[in-house]
């Protein structure tokens, strides 16, 4: 900056730039009214609503530790009972912003699963640690994985019923995919039923399905319990998939800017101090398994996110693509794909008519703009790409370039 520039702009100018938002001037002009402190957060105290998962870990450590405070803000994490009551509190404004299943942002963004509203993703939590469970009673009859499973449901004909966490949402997305693969239609093959995941073991122990798909650490839990063993994780079937992201509404993001960077950053900088090293982790797990947040045992939760599995039949194994939330920086990125390929499995599975503008909605949903400022803040290094390539479990390759030929090339659609 010049010294002609700098004696110009008087604190008048500043607040002016300041009042506008600063678009559309010059860097030199943006860094000074970052200096007068012009970018501070708008909204000093933020809800967060989160539902009893491992993924939940960032938001809650961004708290508990503090570091919300050095980016200007408080995080209050908020319980809440299941996705549908978090996508009700965004819409209506109870919550700030919420960690949510990512399709759940979407199908709120086009009116698939309730009110429609303009949604805003402005970074992804975590990747991979989901799985699908079945039950023991399945399990002790051969249907150990899909093979198993499309075997047993072809010789023992009854109706199986199949739960999900969101009707749009990642769960149901991995679950439908991966019943599909193994020629299982899940629209007609199946009754697939809405459970909340803190919800899912208790049914599973009464009855009421023979299968789930859910989060950490409810699968595990499963094994534990002695009622259900691990099928497959979800990791098996798109390595570092997307998962839980931070939403909000696009209101929210245009009325406090400052406050939608600060929080980003801060759960940036949290993402990365748990995935430092194994006393990070193991302090985590030991928060989050308290009674405010996930309410189960320590030895729930500490296992898979190091990688260490069991299936519940006896066979151990390391997964080095377990649940990541920062891994150098490669998990969070809001990449544009990862929205479309939702947009893709709803319209593959009669969630939408007709093919949406997969791009278009994309870039309106996905805050790019904020989720970069946000990594400069937080000095978390950025891809060179908005777009990336994906490899499924039957091989499929998913890049993004046609989105309405990939959504009705699939066998088995609605």
């Amino acid at each position: 900056m010049t010294d002609l520039l700098k004696t110009s702009l008087n604190r008048r100018t500043v607040l002016q730039a300041a009042t506008v938002g600063a678009v559309g001037v010059s860097p030199a002009l943006r860094a000074l009214v970052h200096a007068q402190g012009s970018d501070a957060p708008e909204k000093k105290e933020v809800k967060i609503g989160f539902i009893p998962l491992t993924d939940c870990a960032s938001v809650v450590m961004a708290s508990v530790l503090g570091i919300d405070k050095k980016y200007g803000v408080t995080i209050i994490p908020t319980k809440e009972a299941s996705w549908a009551g978090v996508r009700d509190k965004l819409v209506n404004g109870e919550l700030d912003f919420a960690h949510v299943l990512y399709g759940l942002v979407y199908g709120v963004h086009l009116g698939l699963a309730g009110p429609k509203k303009d949604m805003a993703v402005l970074m992804n939590l975590n990747q991979n640690g989901q799985a699908i469970t079945l039950s023991k009673k399945l399990a002790d009859k051969g249907a150990v994985n899909g093979a198993g499973l499309a075997k047993l449901m072809a010789s023992e004909k009854r109706e199986y019923t199949f739960a999900q966490t969101f009707p749009t949402g990642t769960h149901a997305m991995w679950l439908y995919y991966w019943l599909a693969a193994h020629g299982i239609d899940p629209m007609k093959d199946a009754k697939v039923i809405t459970v909340p995941p803190p919800q899912m073991v208790a049914n599973m122990r009464v009855g009421n399905m023979d299968g789930f798909c859910v989060g950490e650490p409810w699968n595990h839990r499963a094994i534990m319990d002695g009622i259900g063993v691990t099928a497959t994780t979800t990791q098996d079937i798109w390595k570092d998939h997307p998962e839980k992201v931070l939403g909000t509404t696009s209101e929210f993001v245009q009325k406090y800017p400052n406050t939608a960077r600060a929080v980003t950053a801060a759960i940036l900088e949290a993402s990365k101090w748990i995935d430092e090293g194994l006393a990070n982790k193991n302090k985590m797990a030991e928060t989050i398994a308290g009674k405010a947040y996930v309410n189960t045992g320590v030895d729930a939760i500490n296992q898979r996110i190091l990688g260490r599995y069991q299936d519940g039949m006896g066979k151990t194994w390391d997964d080095p693509n377990h649940m990541k939330f920062f891994n150098e920086g490669t998990v969070n990125f809001p990449y544009l794909t990862d929205g479309m390929w939702f947009l893709t499995q709803h319209k593959r599975w009669g969630l939408m008519k007709d093919h949406p503008d997969y791009l278009g909605v994309a870039k309106a949903v996905n805050r790019i703009d904020v989720y970069k400022q946000a990594a400069t803040a937080s000095k978390t290094p950025l891809p060179k790409t908005e777009m990336r390539s994906s490899k499924f479990m039957d091989g499929v390759v998913w890049d993004g370039k046609d989105p309405a030929k990939y959504a009705d090339s699939f066998k088995i659609k609605a």
